[in-house]
Order: structure tokens, then C-alpha cells, then sequence
């Protein structure tokens, strides 16, 4: 990468599953936060080694790279960890914006690390990278309703309501993203875990 010094660049890696069939899906509202991230800060994404579109730019003055998994959310951690390793990027500089049913549609929270609240895309990052240290931004979806199973929920797509809505989730996510970018995790926490869209738990 020209110009990226090792132990300056930090990783943003959205969670989803390729295909235009889940493009729109509530699973993969972390492909669209770095979708934004990636046409705001006018990077261009490029299929790299077959796993993962990757985009290298600057966003705040922080060498950046964005990436999305092209394997399914189970096996998404692989490809970022190889990334990773390639770039030189340390755990710790590295951010992963995933989608949440645990917490209400819209609402973010910040983590700096923790388990993987049974998202089999978290659990995969976790086995790639032997451990749980890096931040996650988690995206609220909410929950179905008793006649709805989890798997239709997630790759179901948001209600006419929620697309109202979405574009602001969006935007705020991206803002959130590019806090730890430029501030660090800790900041970023103190910044947006504090704000009224944001659950705290």
C-alpha cells in the first residue's frame, strides 16, 4: 500500500453475505455502513485475493482500509484476519460494524471488545484472530415477533418504516466509525455511547 506506514492504519470491516439476494437484508447493514463510508471519503473498492473487497484511502488523516468479506457471515473472519496480517494492522486497530437483534432498531452501541452475542460473523472473528480485542460498533435491528424465526428476521429486509429511518442510522454509524478512526476507541465510546440514539447496556 503507497504511503501506509505499519502501525498507523486502522481497518474498518462490515459484516454481511455477498449477493444481491441479502444486499438489502437487515444482516448486512455493516456492508452498507462501509458502502458509505467508502463513497463519502471517495475510496474505491477492489475484489482482492478472491475473499474481501478491500479500499485503501485516508478518512480524518488516518491511513484507512475498508473491507467486506465476500464469503458468507459464518466464514467473514478469515478474510479480514488475512488483511490484517498482510497490511500489518494490530487487533486493536480494527473496528467491525455488525448488525444487532438485542438491541432496538436504530440504536448503536460502542464496545471496545466481549463475546460474541451469538453472531456467528463475531464468532468467526474471533476464531480468526484468537481473541476478542477488537472494537465492534453494533447496529440495532431489534427482534421479530413470535411467528418470525431469527434466520427469516435477519435476511428479511427492513420494513417500509425502518427504510425511512435507515439512511439516518447510516449516516450516524458512519460518523461513529470515523470517531475511533481518528480519536481511538476510547473516545469513541465517551462521544457516542452517550447520545440518545445510542443504548448503553
Amino acid at each position: 500500500m503507497a504511503g501506509f506506514e505499519k502501525h498507523h492504519i486502522r481497518l474498518v470491516a462490515g459484516l454481511g453475505n455477498p449477493g444481491s439476494l441479502y444486499a438489502r437484508s437487515r444482516h448486512n447493514v455493516g456492508f452498507m455502513v462501509v458502502d458509505e463510508i467508502a463513497r463519502q471519503a471517495g475510496i474505491p473498492m477492489h475484489l482482492k485475493g478472491g475473499s474481501a473487497w478491500v479500499g485503501e484511502g485516508r478518512i480524518d488523516a488516518v491511513d484507512t482500509l475498508v473491507v467486506k468479506p465476500v464469503h458468507y457471515m459464518n466464514r467473514s473472519g478469515p478474510p479480514v484476519y488475512r488483511i490484517a496480517e498482510q497490511y500489518g494492522v494490530a487487533v486493536t486497530d480494527i473496528m467491525v460494524v455488525h448488525d444487532d437483534i438485542d438491541l432496538a432498531f436504530g440504536r448503536l452501541k460502542i464496545k471496545q471488545k466481549g463475546g460474541d452475542g451469538g453472531h456467528r460473523g463475531i464468532r468467526s472473528m474471533v476464531g480468526a484472530f484468537g481473541g476478542d480485542a477488537f472494537a465492534r460498533l453494533r447496529i440495532g435491528i431489534g427482534r421479530p415477533g413470535p411467528e418470525t424465526s431469527i434466520i427469516d428476521f435477519v435476511l428479511g429486509e427492513f420494513t417500509a418504516v425502518e427504510r425511512e429511518t435507515l439512511p439516518g442510522v447510516i449516516s450516524s454509524s458512519r460518523k461513529a466509525v470515523c470517531a475511533f478512526l481518528s480519536l481511538g476507541i476510547q473516545e469513541c465510546m465517551n462521544q457516542f455511547n452517550r447520545r440518545e440514539w445510542v443504548i448503553s447496556s
